[in-house]
């Protein structure tokens, strides 16, 4: 299927609830719906960008994508195989295909290993390689990366944020993976260093031909970087589309806050435009709202959304929205 139609994964329904325990027995009271039902697909040698505020499931989503944390229902399709359904040796295999990049490069990386060790630890994980082989493919992912070879014997401390994350990144491309989790890979580093590290990822993608999930908050980035465009919401997508459509003409009142909150780098217009204040706090991923999650903080909501899950449909060309309000070819604005 994904040979045929151009989709490398294919996420279907997939769920992430944690247990909360309580009690001397540590027995479950409740469940945190961390994810709850997203459906998208991500095609081959493209940027998929998932955006939504802190605390909507967005990292959650990409770790039990790629079975980090085992999901509690739906599928994801990898190249037509369903990983949630294989276990062990098979599961292991796939993972030489999928990496990740993590948020934090400080965290992300041992202190008492070198980054001679640290990049080869996939490696030797999956016994690639004889060690000359594998001190040879260190040294050539240190300059695809743009840090010099003689950096392998050093540690983590000896660098700065920007050169920990470009090790990361190094340690993700060891195994020559078809697909790259980026879980806000450049949050933690300062503005000047950011754009470095995403013109290494677009020129990383155009040399290898990688396919990229890009998860973040900053939806300036994510324009920049990515073709298509998912806005999650308290553990549900709200709207996805392409990112000129999406940018250009938001459907869900969500998606219209969030933009309304990037600045336009032209005095004129930003002076004209109306910036949409969303009233009260993000409800409990333990106990969400029924009907619509974005219901007690909307300004359009009405009964129905109270009483009613939107269903997730698509209401242009490859422009998905979860919302009553929206017809085809129209747009509620706040």
């Amino acid at each position: 299927m994904a040979e045929t139609n151009g989709v490398l994964l294919k996420v279907d329904n997939l769920v992430k609830h944690f247990p909360v325990l309580r009690g001397v027995f540590q027995r479950q009271v409740g469940a945190v719906h961390a994810v709850d039902g997203i459906t998208f697909d991500i095609r081959k040698g493209e940027t998929f960008g998932l955006v939504g505020e802190s605390g909507c499931g967005k990292s959650t989503a990409g770790r039990t994508i790629l079975q980090l944390y085992r999901p509690t229902a739906g599928k994801v399709l990898f190249d037509g195989i369903d990983l949630t359904r294989i276990r062990g040796e098979e599961l292991r295999r796939m993972r030489r295909r999928m990496q990740m990049i993590f948020q934090d490069p400080y965290a992300s990386l041992n202190p008492r290993m070198t980054i001679q060790e640290i990049i080869s630890e996939p490696l030797q994980v999956h016994g690639i390689g004889t060690p000359q082989e594998t001190r040879e493919r260190v040294k050539e992912l240190l300059n695809i990366v743009r840090l010099s070879p003689d950096f392998a014997p050093r540690y983590p401390h000896e660098f700065s944020g920007g050169q920990r994350q470009r090790i990361g990144i190094a340690r993700a491309l060891a195994l020559q993976p078809d697909f790259i989790v980026c879980d806000e890979p450049i949050s933690a580093l300062d503005v000047s260093i950011q754009a470095q590290v995403i013109n290494l990822l677009e020129e990383l993608q155009a040399e290898l031909g990688l396919t990229y999930l890009f998860i973040a908050h900053d939806l300036s980035m994510v324009r920049h970087i990515s073709s298509r465009v998912g806005v999650m919401y308290l553990g549900i997508l709200a709207e996805l589309g392409d990112v000129k459509e999406l940018y250009s003409n938001p459907l869900h009142p969500y998606t219209q806050a969030l933009l309304s909150a990037v600045p336009v780098p032209d005095p004129v217009i930003e002076e004209k435009r109306s910036r949409i204040i969303l009233e009260g706090d993000v409800p409990s991923p333990v106990n969400p709202p029924s009907g619509c999650r974005f219901r007690t903080r909307c300004p359009l909501a009405v009964d129905i959304c109270k009483e009613a899950v939107p269903e997730f449909r698509e209401v242009r060309r490859d422009h998905w929205v979860a919302c009553h309000l929206v017809k085809p070819e129209e747009s509620p604005r706040l």
